[in-house]
């Protein structure tokens, strides 16, 4: 055995396990296990307990449970096949080579791979390197590139706490705790060179050097690369730029983006990756580009103006922020101090240097803005819906005087979801069963979503009942233990048993807590929702979760506000807040819930894709049209939605209302009439078998119209025809990825 191998994780753990289970080593690095036929039972299997205790760990789920546990499992038949077939469909999945993606795009090669930069991934709970719907966007594209074969390389940042825990005061404040994981315990292997030492690169951050490790995470046949300076050859300050995602002070947020920026294209070169493209997820890896334009000025001996053309050919940019005071910017004394040595590497002056970021290259004061310098060294911009898309056109126009509004150079790329990970087995199988044996492999096929209404009315209800009671009893669970360990009185810990009604029309709400996303919109008028979720008759209930940024008070004041409202005496039994927000949370919320709400200002939404998720599980969306909805929601010859609801005004506003309380006001009124009026009426309007028909009718247009569309198998397809390689012939060959069944 060579040191590479001795070193590898994956040997260390299959020498710990029983010989017939070695290949659960295999599975357990590679997150392919978290979307396959069995990800809901192959590891929990060994030991629910621990399962649940190590957040669905399966690496440290092995290294943890008893010897003995694991010989039982080493002869039981039952189980042994279930992991030989599960090692075979993955070994197939791996091993495919014909794959969509190479029949279309065969220009992109493993030799010359896409290249992704995101500062957040959320690939699995077990992996928190995520905060929000960016991280969940990015590791979605990450899957279905696997999926579809689609030769890429993910780069990101390993964070040593990642984002926080979140956990309320007996007064309904947000409290953070931060924790320090074990990497040795993660799904990830530390790379190292042939002497067995880390493999490492080598950045100047601060005017030091400072030197951050490569680790690897597999995602299918994706490798995802993340850097960690949290090396004792490191200044003690350096070790904590990857301390937390989204902590410290700006200087951290600087030095974070350099080393992403940077330091990725550092990390591809020592990698031996010599991208065909460059995609940054958003501003924040946008200093890539000079790391590209020196390297190509290193090899080439030409001027930053010669190699320019070159940097932007290679390089593409997705941008979100609709708002200018979303984007990441930085005063100049920071970038004089970060980049005093690098910007003559580039042949430029200071000045020349500071405009690449500068939205007024006239003003020295004017800060650097990150999204400025990806509009600038890019080929191609997207917004990540049709109505951002037009939003970012409008914020970014200064920047293109010689062009009208509409002729400025950035399209959009409506964002999706990965429909194997988020669709509830419950629902997969009735897929299975009505669309196709392998409706995976063609969720794009609108024809195959059209034989949903060949799926009989009582059998989805009852699945989906069953989803919604699974969700209710974790949402008791998780109160119940958030009352045990502050300590609250016994009689409100075994109350938690009571919470919320299996029967009853059930709401989400889950996201980010930003006050833009309104999540008191639904208590503007608190005696009249007192009123709507308070009726014996036709109850309804509601259940919240998010997390609100660290520094965002006026975030952790909504929050506050709410869960004061949900302690109302009529109001407790329907109305819960779980804590501590993450993607096995939101699974069982659009798994689980009837109707998923959704509310922000206009224009704020840059798409959204928790209510896409939603959709495939057979939930209902009502939402202000803004983000991905103005393209999914369906209205009928009457006027009304067909495959959902859309609350506030009718139509998509091109920009924000300058009265916000008028608004409010207005939006509050809308969603008030229309729960009082349609969506409570028609969820409580059963035949004589006790079925919602009608509910059940619109279940299936919104599975129908939005499942071929929303999701990232169309996306990816989308970013390789029209960004990655335009003018490929991609519409002459149906979506169909590598087979998980």
């Amino acid at each position: 055995m060579n040191i590479q191998d001795a070193l590898c994780p994956v040997a260390q753990l299959k020498a710990k396990l029983p010989r017939p289970l070695h290949s659960l080593a295999e599975l357990a690095y590679n997150f392919w296990w978290s979307w396959s036929p069995e990800r809901l039972s192959i590891f929990r299997t060994i030991d629910a307990e621990k399962w649940e205790q190590f957040r669905h760990n399966p690496v440290k789920l092995l290294k943890k449970v008893p010897y003995e546990r694991l010989v039982q499992l080493a002869v039981d038949p039952q189980y042994l096949q279930r992991v030989k077939t599960l090692t075979t469909q993955f070994e197939q999945y791996i091993q495919q080579k014909d794959n969509w993606a190479t029949q279309t795009a065969p220009e992109i090669g493993i030799e010359q791979p896409v290249a992704y930069f995101s500062i957040e991934y959320g690939l699995h709970q077990s992996l928190p390197l995520y905060a929000g719907g960016l991280g969940i966007l990015a590791a979605d594209h990450l899957k279905s590139a696997s999926d579809l074969g689609l030769p890429l390389v993910g780069i990101g940042l390993l964070y040593r706490q990642g984002y926080f825990h979140q956990r309320f005061t007996s007064q309904g404040w947000q409290k953070e705790d931060y924790v320090d994981y074990q990497f040795e315990e993660l799904p990830i292997e530390l790379l190292s060179d042939a002497q067995g030492e880390p493999l490492a690169i080598e950045i100047d951050i601060r005017q030091r050097q400072v030197k951050a490790q490569i680790w690897q995470v597999r995602v299918g046949r994706i490798n995802l690369y993340l850097l960690d300076t949290d090396r004792e050859d490191n200044d003690p300050i350096d070790r904590w730029i990857t301390g937390q995602l989204y902590g410290g002070k700006r200087d951290t947020r600087i030095a974070q983006e350099m080393l992403l920026g940077i330091g990725g294209v550092k990390a591809l070169q020592v990698l031996g990756i010599n991208p065909q493209v460059y995609h940054l997820n958003e501003g924040h890896a946008a200093f890539a580009l000079l790391e590209v334009a020196r390297q190509e000025i290193e090899r080439t001996g030409q001027s930053f103006e010669a190699v320019k053309a070159v940097v932007k050919d290679r390089c593409v940019f997705t941008t979100h922020t609709p708002v200018p005071a979303g984007h990441d910017t930085f005063s100049s004394d920071q970038i004089t101090q970060s980049f005093c040595h690098y910007w003559s590497h580039l042949g430029l002056s200071r000045q020349e240097f500071l405009k690449l970021g500068s939205r007024r290259t006239g003003d020295p004061w004017e800060p650097f803005n990150m999204t400025v310098l990806a509009l600038r060294l890019t080929r191609s911009t997207n917004g990540v819906s049709e109505l951002n898309g037009k939003v970012c056109r409008q914020m970014w126009s200064s920047l293109y005087p010689d062009r009208s509004v509409e002729e400025v150079p950035i399209g959009h790329i409506t964002n999706g979801v990965h429909a194997r990970t988020y669709t509830a087995l419950l629902i997969a199988e009735l897929y299975d069963k009505y669309l196709h044996p392998d409706w995976a492999a063609h969720v794009t096929d609108v024809q195959m979503w059209a034989k949903v209404d060949e799926i009989p009315d009582q059998e989805i209800w009852w699945r989906h009942q069953l989803l919604k009671e699974n969700l209710i009893a974790y949402a008791r669970y998780r109160i119940q233990q958030v009352r045990q360990h502050r300590g609250e009185d016994a009689q409100l810990v075994q109350a938690a048993e009571h919470l919320l009604d299996p029967e009853a029309l059930t709401i989400g709400f889950a996201r980010r807590f930003s006050t833009y996303k309104r999540a008191d919109l639904i208590i503007r008028d608190a005696e009249r929702a007192r009123q709507i979720f308070s009726n014996c008759d036709r109850p309804v209930q509601i259940i919240f979760a998010g997390k609100a940024h660290p520094a965002d008070e006026e975030g952790k004041r909504l929050m506050q506000r709410i869960i004061e409202w949900s302690h109302h005496p009529d109001l407790w039994q329907h109305v819960v807040f779980i804590e501590d927000y993450d993607i096995h949370v939101a699974t069982k919320l659009v798994q689980g819930v009837d109707l998923w709400l959704n509310v922000p200002r206009r224009t704020r939404e840059a798409s959204g894709t928790s209510g896409q998720k939603v959709c495939f599980n057979g939930g209902i969306n009502c939402s202000v049209m803004d983000g991905w909805w103005c393209e999914g929601y369906q209205k009928g010859t009457d006027g009304k939605g067909i495959n959902g609801w859309a609350t506030g005004a009718d139509y998509c506003h091109d920009d924000q209302s300058d009265d916000q309380d008028a608004e409010d006001n207005h939006d509050s009124e809308s969603l008030y009439r229309l729960l009082e009026e349609e969506i409570i009426p028609l969820y409580y309007d059963r035949d004589s078998q006790g079925l919602p028909r009608r509910w059940i009718e619109m279940m299936k247009a919104s599975m129908k119209t939005v499942c071929p569309y929303f999701n990232t198998d169309r996306m990816l397809a989308d970013y390789i025809t029209q960004v990655y390689l335009p003018g490929t012939k991609a519409e002459s060959q149906p979506i169909k990825v590598a087979a998980t069944a």
